[in-house]
């Protein structure tokens, strides 16, 4: 985007054009569409609870299959209920993971998203604390 703005324009202004997100159709261009022009705060974009939610950096490609790759940031949030189907950052007998969370009558499953990677089934007497829910996947591009 900087590389298609006039020269001319100091970097404070090309900046400042930069914080303001833009709806972008991904399909047929809309000249009709409303646009935002306001600065952008992720936090207030993304975050429920500021103090509950923390980032973790994704490792390895376990979770590819939910569309979270080797380097990824994930957002976490702790005051989040765990249920059936979510995305969670747990500790298992003290290893740290991240995988979908699985309530069956049986009992936990953390479930890989990789058919590389196999599934995890809590044994009874192991130690489980989820640490929170992920919200957000932040997916680098480049």
């Amino acid at each position: 985007m900087l590389a298609m703005l006039p020269r001319l324009v100091d970097a404070e202004a090309r900046l400042a054009l930069l914080a303001a997100p833009i709806a972008v159709a991904c399909g047929f261009p809309s000249p009709a569409q409303d646009y935002y022009d306001g600065p952008i705060d992720l936090t207030d974009m993304l975050v429920d609870d500021r103090a509950a939610t923390f980032i973790v950096r994704a490792s390895g490609h376990s979770m590819t299959g939910a569309g979270i790759s080797d380097g990824d940031e994930l957002l976490v949030d702790r005051s989040k209920h765990p249920q059936h189907g979510d995305i969670v950052v747990a500790v298992l007998d003290g290893e740290l993971t991240v995988k979908r969370l699985e309530l069956t009558p049986a009992g936990v499953v953390l479930r890989s998203e990789n058919a590389e990677h196999p599934d995890i089934t809590v044994p009874e007497l192991s130690d489980l604390q989820v640490w929170g829910v992920a919200m957000y996947c932040i997916h680098h591009l480049r």
